[in-house]
């Protein structure tokens, strides 16, 4: 009877769980570790200490504690009423140096790489998982295509073939001065087109050799950390793939992927500057020799590309054990060989050719309009697998019913296409001067299907209109209900109309987080029929809109020209849009701090479809986080609280899963506005969804999660029914009071996502996770195993520092080198 009268208070009250156990041993301390979110912070702000101490790790990502707790292990009688806190701060990882802005170049990228990770949840189905994961290697390869095109198209077809070829416009440019042909039809060496497309190849060289540098420069940096040795241990409960030992380890996939990328934009490089002279070549009385050469060419590119997708398609993640081998031989022969056909494509160009002019646009332009041919049939070939793979275990959580995948592959196409879009239509229309490419102007311009797809941007942006609309309505709506639920969750208040208001209006927009799948989903369908249609019209015509509606009833043509003309607008803003916004973040440390939001959470994924993608800063952080929660409780035995913020308590989930069980039964978590199931939980359900959540409930000794109505971030965990006792507490009041009383005399502020220590409530559900925590016997502290000599362990994360009075933990007997107890390879990685 008393049990059950103990549970249905726990119930009634939403508390942690049973009573607290007996008091503490006075020799044993509590460590309460914070981890920040999105934004980042300081370790100052984070203890509420202008003195702070960094105990260990380094000026990109290290623990800090108060300068008068750097020795609280000695004095643990002085604790025993409050846990010491540690900050872990990591907000370095995202928006440091002025080279960061680079990143913005890597958005598309960025954006597939999510899309990897967003399979969802299956039961078995190991080969329909593989065929997601190659599918989605597969479009992130054509972004790499379609940029480095794109880079050609720039510099080889609008200024080396058109503008230099034409003398009005490179008059116009005296740059280009010593690449036109002469009035009679000569010039210098470098006037003849084949010399120019060559010299011209060194932009989009230089650029793929960017992409490679950035790729090989931040896994150095980055992503080379050695995670915690990880064995298999008869007492592993959880089958979540982040608890895997080598998912945080990815090095060779990525430089698998790394040198495959790199030999595709070298090999797309190559075919702009051969394909045209080969073609030059095939005319009728050509010369034999020069056109067998550019047969032979053309094959070598073929066999070249064709390998290149073998190599993409060939292998996948390796996540069940900690993989330290790499393919050498692929990886530093692949990009040599694409190298040297690239240097064999501009000798083959560069051969004289006396009669050879330059006019219009470079043959083989099709290209853009082959690649967006096969990105939409790949799309569709990741729906059909997303869709196969829900049903196969149906989750109503899940965003867009599984289709959260398909959709964001579809738009980091999209933002491919602007991107390079942007930069030709730009470009061209700076060449062209006063006049207009194709319209009249010196040059004929880009390709018309660039052109076409800007003139979709109009009509995709009236359909985001209506729905931005319709949103609306349905906030209005619920603000109507939440003016009159304001008042009740305050009684007794005197009622203030504008606070009711803003309460009110606060809370309804916070909801509209929870319609996001609402928009990527509309957004991505609009996307491909639009794309569609432009692909068709451009092929069909070969004009641009404005000229292929010319006999068409005049309200048509209209339509089509204001589309054309407001869509080169459009999409040449956004271009220098980005352009200011990257130039604003190498100068501008806040600047680039806004911009390491966006890293936040796009970079929490590791490098699985895209090797250039910003690198995957939890690669870092999560071992940090891992190696300093199990070294201090082996170490001293006392009670540790993980408590993740935000983005935080997402970093916090992923390193609790990393940790052997023993450790991580003494481990509680604290999460509070907190992303894990209304973003992540919907959007990546087969890492974090129910069933992932529900293990890491079990496994670790208590779990408690605040959130507010008026978070647009955070919100409850939803795990229920036998997984132990309630994760979520009942929604925090927010403000905390409603008018002035004696404990608030001021305006309490709506605080929304931030400063949720500042609610009584978090302080009570700490006491409360630190009071049902039991103190170990510290484990005796066994010799450090020998480190790989490649990539030793992260600096000054493996042990505390010895001002904190605590001696310098090694790594445990429970933990052997990864590399000597690596379990053998087990069932096919599900990542595919």
């Amino acid at each position: 009877m008393e049990r059950a009268t103990a549970e249905q208070a726990t119930q009634a009250t939403g508390r942690a769980g049973p009573a607290p156990r007996s008091e503490p041993p006075p020799d044993r301390v509590a460590l309460e570790l914070l981890v920040h979110g999105v934004g980042g912070t300081t370790p100052e702000q984070m203890l509420d200490d202008p003195r702070t101490v960094r105990v260990s790790g380094d000026k990109t990502a290290a623990v800090h504690r108060r300068a008068d707790d750097v020795d609280a292990e000695t004095r643990p009688r002085d604790y025993r009423d409050r846990p010491v806190p540690e900050a872990y701060v990591w907000s370095n990882l995202t928006s440091g140096n002025g080279s960061r802005a680079l990143w913005l170049l890597l958005l598309p990228f960025m954006v597939v790489n999510l899309a990897h990770w967003m399979r969802p949840n299956a039961h078995g189905m190991r080969r329909t998982v593989r065929a997601y994961g190659l599918l989605v290697r597969l479009v992130a390869l054509t972004l790499t295509v379609l940029l480095v095109a794109a880079a050609c198209e720039i510099a080889i077809d609008l200024v080396a073939w058109q503008c230099a070829g034409t003398r009005a416009c490179a008059a116009d440019h005296s740059w280009l001065g010593f690449l036109a042909p002469g009035a009679d039809g000569g010039g210098g060496w470098w006037s003849q087109p084949g010399r120019r497309v060559a010299l011209a190849a060194l932009l989009p060289l230089a650029l793929t050799g960017l992409l490679w540098y950035l790729s090989h420069r931040t896994w150095s940096a980055y992503e080379s950390q050695q995670p915690f040795p990880h064995q298999r241990d008869p007492e592993e409960a959880s089958r979540n793939a982040l608890g895997r030992p080598g998912f945080w380890y990815g090095r060779r996939i990525v430089a698998r992927l790394r040198a495959a990328h790199t030999a595709v934009g070298l090999l797309t490089v190559a075919a702009a500057v051969g394909a045209s002279a080969a073609r030059h070549d095939r005319r009728p009385g050509g010369p034999a020799l020069l056109d067998a050469l550019g047969w032979t060419l053309n094959a070598a590119l073929a066999l070249a590309g064709a390998f290149v997708v073998w190599v993409v398609c060939r292998r996948g993640r390796s996540e069940h054990h900690l993989d330290q081998r790499l393919d050498r031989a692929l990886v530093r022969w692949l990009p040599l060989a694409a190298l040297a056909l690239l240097a064999l494509a501009i000798l083959y160009a560069a051969w004289s050719r006396p009669d050879w002019t330059s006019t219009g646009r470079l043959p083989g332009n099709t290209t853009f309009g082959g690649i967006a041919l096969v990105q939409g049939a790949l799309v569709l070939a990741l729906a059909v697998v997303a869709a196969r793979i829900h049903r196969g275990a149906p989750d109503t959580r899940t965003a867009m019913r599984g289709l959260g995948g398909p959709a964001v592959a579809m738009l980091a196409c999209a933002l491919g296409g602007v991107m390079s879009g942007g930069g030709s239509q730009r470009v061209a229309d700076w060449l062209d001067g006063a006049g207009s490419p194709g319209a009249g102007g010196t040059i004929d311009g880009p390709p018309a299907l660039l052109t076409w797809q800007a003139s979709v941007i109009p009509p995709l942006l009236l359909v985001v209109a209506v729905l931005a609309a319709w949103l609306g309505v349905r906030t209005a709506r619920r603000l109507r209900r939440e003016l009159v639920q304001v008042p009740r969750d305050y009684p007794g208040e005197r009622p203030d109309t504008a606070r009711t208001r803003r309460i009110a209006t606060t809370r309804a927009t916070a909801a509209l987080t929870d319609r996001a799948p609402l928009i990527v989903g509309v957004t991505a369908a609009t996307t491909l029929l639009l794309g569609a249609g432009a692909l068709v019209g451009a092929w069909a015509s070969g004009k641009v809109p404005s000229k292929a509606a010319e006999d068409a009833h005049p309200f048509v043509a209209g339509a089509a020209g204001t589309a054309q003309a407001l869509g080169s607008w459009l999409i040449g803003f956004g271009f220098l849009l980005f352009v200011t916004w990257g130039r604003r973040a190498y100068r501008d440390a806040s600047a680039r701090r806004t911009i390491g939001i966006l890293w936040d959470v796009g970079t929490f994924w590791p490098r699985a479809a895209h090797p250039f993608a910003p690198p995957c800063y939890a690669e870092r952080a999560v071992p940090d986080l891992t190696w300093r929660m199990h070294t201090w409780t082996r170490a001293t035995g006392g009670r540790l609280v993980l408590s993740g913020h935000s983005q935080g308590s997402v970093l916090a989930a992923a390193a609790a899963w990393q940790l052997l069980p023993s450790v991580r039964k003494r481990v509680a978590l604290l999460t509070y506005g907190s992303p894990l199931e209304r973003l992540y939980g919907r959007w990546f359900p087969a890492h974090f969804g129910p069933d992932a959540l529900s293990s890491l409930h079990r496994e670790v000794d208590c779990w408690r999660n605040l959130h507010r109505p008026t978070d647009p971030i955070g919100g409850p965990v939803r795990l229920h029914g036998e997984c132990g006792p309630r994760v979520d507490r009942a929604p925090l009041k927010d403000p905390l009071a409603y008018g002035r009383t004696a404990e608030h005399p001021l305006p309490a502020p709506i605080l929304g996502h931030s400063d949720y220590q500042a609610d009584p409530a978090f302080a009570e559900e700490r006491a409360r996770l630190l009071a049902r925590l039991r103190p170990a016997a510290a484990a005796p502290v066994p010799p450090t195993p020998p480190a790989p000599p490649v990539h030793p362990p992260v600096p000054g994360v493996t042990a505390v520092s010895t001002a904190a009075g605590v001696p310098r933990p090694k790594t445990p007997d429970t933990a052997p080198d990864a590399a000597a107890t690596a379990a053998p390879e087990g069932p096919p990685d599900t990542a595919g």
